[in-house]
């Protein structure tokens, strides 16, 4: 289902725009409604999916504690940061540059029928960081057990979003009726259709840069490399899945390498945590949306913090299409401030605009292992000088 969700929420959101005046207002608050119930759903489920994620990744990662994981991680987190924190400088000039929405004045708010309240139980930041702690302690102390509990976890989650899936047209769908209650439908996707554009260029530069360097500057090596991607690439925004390109993701990246097997240790390791288009995606779908909510900057100390949580959230990113959204609403609502409109809205944007998201973490992960690559030779290159 997800991986028409994209092509789904476009029909949705047509249909709305269109039939928005043969939908009674009791429907419309009914509607609502539950999409604000989805909302606290999502948000009661969160860190128990979380916990278990991160959980199954320290595990992973535990079970094989040698150097060139332990540097892969590292690795991972500094690209990762990096990524976010560019995200903020593209995000900051679309905040300054007054590419927000004239919302209309004395507008009437459509109200919820009803909402469902969950508890919030215990906070996400807490569910990271125990299941990072407990997943190597267990791993390190009773290693079968760990793994035992990390593939139970990974089925009860994986079986818990399948059906989350269906939720989501009816999640974004109220929100959809709302703002187009409010008469700015219309405008944001004449908005973010500029948005769109400024992030894949931000993503796309920023990744040639890295495939130019891991090239050494040469222009046709470069395009050379670029050309061993293209399957991969093509397979990634198809399917919106960085772990379905995977095969073909390690096949390009070992042509461009000096050592294929480090490829097929880089590659599965980081396929669903190295993700530099979510890095640039979700952050400047942020400013935006901060902007349009007339909702004030976050300072640089407010957004380092955010990008620390982040970073941190994408060890608990599941492996679906539109996953790299989903962990990402408590740390949207926790330290930018968001609302149940404004989740909603990334929400719908992140999905429909996934494939290209999903593309850019294709390329920006084989760089990723290029750049490895190349370390490991300049290693060995400055070890023979020393010899």
């Amino acid at each position: 289902m997800f991986k028409n969700m994209p092509f789904m929420l476009i029909g949705l959101i047509a249909c709305i725009i269109f039939l928005y005046n043969f939908i009674p207002q009791p429907i419309q608050s009914l509607l609502y409604g539950m999409s604000l119930s989805i909302k606290s759903l999502i948000i009661f489920l969160l860190p128990f999916i979380i916990f278990g994620l991160l959980f199954k990744a320290a595990v992973n990662l535990a079970s094989h504690a040698t150097k060139i994981i332990l540097l892969i991680l590292i690795s991972v987190c500094c690209s990762n940061f990096t990524s976010t924190f560019l995200g903020h400088c593209v995000g900051q000039w679309i905040y300054q540059f007054d590419l927000a929405i004239t919302f209309p004045q004395n507008v009437q708010t459509l109200e919820p029928l009803w909402v469902l309240e969950f508890p919030k139980i215990i906070p996400n930041s807490t569910a990271m960081f125990s299941g990072l702690f407990l997943g190597v302690v267990a791993s390190l102390s009773k290693p079968r057990w760990a793994h035992e509990t990390a593939l139970k976890l990974n089925g009860m989650i994986g079986y818990l979003l399948q059906y989350f899936s269906y939720l989501i047209p009816l999640f974004v769908g109220g929100f959809v009726i709302k703002l187009q209650s409010e008469g700015i439908l219309i405008l944001l996707i004449e908005e973010y259709a500029l948005i769109f554009t400024v992030i894949a260029v931000a993503q796309f530069s920023y990744i040639s840069c890295i495939y130019l360097m891991a090239s050494r500057m040469s222009f046709s090596r470069f395009l050379g490399n670029l050309k061993n991607m293209i399957p991969s690439l093509i397979t990634g925004f198809s399917t919106m899945s960085s772990a379905a390109a995977m095969p073909l993701t390690i096949m390009g990246v070992e042509r461009n390498v000096t050592h294929p097997h480090l490829v097929r240790s880089i590659i599965p390791a980081t396929v669903n945590i190295h993700l530099i288009g979510d890095c640039f995606a979700i952050p400047i779908f942020a400013y935006a949306i901060l902007k349009n909510f007339e909702m004030p900057e976050p300072s640089l100390l407010a957004y380092l913090i955010f990008t620390c949580y982040f970073v941190l959230a994408k060890f608990s990113v599941a492996a679906i299409p539109g996953g790299g959204i989903i962990v990402m609403l408590p740390v949207l609502e926790n330290y930018l401030g968001f609302n149940a409109e404004m989740m909603s809205l990334i929400t719908a944007l992140y999905i429909l605009f996934d494939p290209v998201i999903t593309s850019a973490n294709v390329l920006g992960n084989g760089g990723f292992a290029m750049i490895m690559d190349k370390f490991v030779i300049h290693r060995q290159e400055q070890d023979s000088r020393n010899e």
